[in-house]
């Protein structure tokens, strides 16, 4: 005959409530490490070594790459994966130590440049920003009404920035942009400048950040 002792060794007691509690714990740990980590991921951005001009061309060995953590962001910063072979040319100035935007850049056409501003005669299209690459176009003024055929007066130029119509200019629809030019088409566009030719820009390509 079985004792009351040894029954009772026997028995097993199981509460449900105490693996639902089990879990809920688990999962919320899991949750915790998940978002840690994920957290603690880093990307490798350039930084400029030393402060950098518009005009200035720009290689590996003027770049420090840092780990940071951008998030969603990357894509608006210069990767060690995004810098072409050639290099890049500087649109907008970078301080020493700054995260390179992708927007204060575009690719370098191997040529030496300088910044010329031109007013523009006809309406901007909407996509053109700085880093983006344009030809410039221009019809020479025969006279005071008339105007010759249109030409391409300097290819390749990069826009550095949109300059907003200031004085007599402003309500006038004239716009004025910051290019970087060639040095050999600067003589070009300053006479065209001069004779008040019509000048317009269309873009060749989109910013490096697209």
């Amino acid at each position: 005959m079985k004792t009351p002792a040894q029954s009772s060794r026997r028995r097993f007691w199981f509460d449900p409530r105490f693996a639902i509690g089990l879990g809920l714990v688990v999962a919320a740990v899991g949750g915790v490490y998940l978002i840690v980590s994920g957290s603690d991921q880093t990307t490798a951005v350039f930084a400029a070594r030393s402060a950098l001009a518009v005009g200035d061309r720009v290689e590996v060995g003027d770049l420090v790459a840092t780990q940071v953590r951008l998030g969603g962001t990357g894509d608006l910063y210069v990767t060690p994966d995004r810098l072409p072979d050639d290099g890049l040319v500087v649109t907008r100035t970078i301080a020493a130590g700054e995260l390179v935007p992708a927007s204060a850049v575009g690719r370098s056409s191997g040529t030496k440049t300088t910044s010329v501003v031109v007013e523009l005669t006809s309406a901007l299209p909407a996509n053109i920003g700085p880093g983006v690459t344009v030809d410039l176009w221009a019809a020479r003024k025969t006279d005071q009404n008339t105007y010759g055929p249109p030409t391409v007066l300097v290819g390749q130029a990069s826009v550095v920035l949109l300059l907003e119509p200031t004085g007599l200019s402003v309500g006038t629809g004239v716009r004025a942009l910051e290019l970087l030019v060639p040095k050999d088409n600067v003589a070009e566009v300053l006479e065209s400048i001069a004779n008040r030719d019509a000048l317009a820009v269309v873009p060749v390509n989109e910013p490096l950040e697209r």
